[in-house]
C-alpha cells in the first residue's frame, strides 16, 4: 500500500487543495482549516451552506490562506462568502483542535471510494491510501498505520453528512449518494483518525497497517455537532 493522495482545507467546508507532501501535526495535516465561517449563531458549514462548497481555499507561498486566489480576509473574498452564507456571515481564523468535526484527520483508501462508486473528494479525506482490496479499511479501526516514522492511529469508521450529495466540481446535490451510503455502507465510509506521532509524509510513501492499539489522547478537544456548529 502506498500514499495515493494528501489534501488540506485551510478553509472550513471550501474545497481543498491537493499536496505533494504535508507535515503530519498532532492537529494533523499542517494548515488544515485554519480558518472558517461563522455568524451569530456560530460556525457555518457546507451541511447547511453547500455554497462554501464552490469557493476554493489554498495555501500562498507566504504560508497566508488565500480563496479563490485572493487572501482570505479581504473584501472580495468577505462578499464572496456573505454571497453563498448570507449576511452578517465572516471568515476568522483560529487553530483551536476543536476546528475539527470529530477528529483532525481523515483516511480514506482507494477500494473504498472505488466502492462507493462516486469522487472521494465528496468524503474530503486528508490521506487517499493506494493499493487496498475493497472495503478492507472497515477492519482497521484499533489499529495503526506506519507512514515512514510517521504513526496514525485509527478511531472508527467515519459516519457521513450531506455534504457527499455536493458535487465537488459543479455544486449540484444528489441525495441518492447519502442515501446509498446509508444503505450498503452502514452510513460510514473512511475512517476518524489521530496523530500518535508526527513527521512528514510524501505521495507514494508505502503504507503499513500494523496490529498495534494505541489509546487515543483525551477528545475533550474534538467535538461532534453543536455548539461548534450550527445545526
Amino acid at each position: 500500500m502506498w500514499i495515493e493522495q494528501l489534501w488540506r482545507y485551510p478553509v472550513k467546508s471550501m474545497r481543498g487543495e491537493q499536496l505533494p507532501s504535508a507535515t503530519v501535526t498532532g492537529d494533523g495535516i499542517a494548515g488544515d482549516r485554519l480558518i472558517h465561517v461563522r455568524d451569530h449563531r456560530g460556525v457555518l458549514t457546507a451541511r447547511t451552506r453547500p455554497g462554501l462548497l464552490g469557493l476554493s481555499a489554498t495555501t500562498g507561498r507566504d504560508g497566508e490562506v488565500l480563496v479563490d486566489g485572493r487572501p482570505w480576509n479581504s473584501p472580495e473574498v468577505a462578499a464572496a462568502i456573505e454571497r453563498v452564507t448570507g449576511p452578517g456571515a465572516q471568515a476568522v481564523r483560529y487553530a483551536g483542535s476543536e476546528r475539527f468535526d470529530v477528529m483532525p484527520l481523515l483516511v480514506a483508501t482507494d477500494g473504498g471510494i472505488a466502492a462507493l462508486g462516486h469522487d472521494g473528494r465528496r468524503l474530503r479525506p486528508n490521506i487517499v491510501v493506494g493499493g487496498v482490496d475493497g472495503l478492507t479499511e472497515r477492519s482497521w479501526p484499533g489499529r495503526t498505520l506506519h507512514i515512514g516514522d510517521v504513526v496514525i492511529g485509527m478511531l472508527k469508521v467515519r459516519s457521513r453528512c450531506v455534504v457527499t450529495t455536493v458535487d465537488p466540481d459543479t455544486g449540484e446535490q444528489n441525495l441518492d449518494v447519502l442515501r446509498r451510503i446509508n444503505r450498503e455502507f452502514g452510513g460510514q465510509v473512511a475512517l476518524d483518525c489521530w496523530v500518535a506521532r508526527p513527521g512528514v509524509i510524501r505521495v507514494g510513501d508505502p503504507v503499513e497497517v500494523v496490529d498495534e492499539h494505541l489509546e487515543p489522547p483525551p477528545r475533550g478537544g474534538w467535538i461532534v455537532g453543536a455548539p461548534y456548529a450550527v445545526p
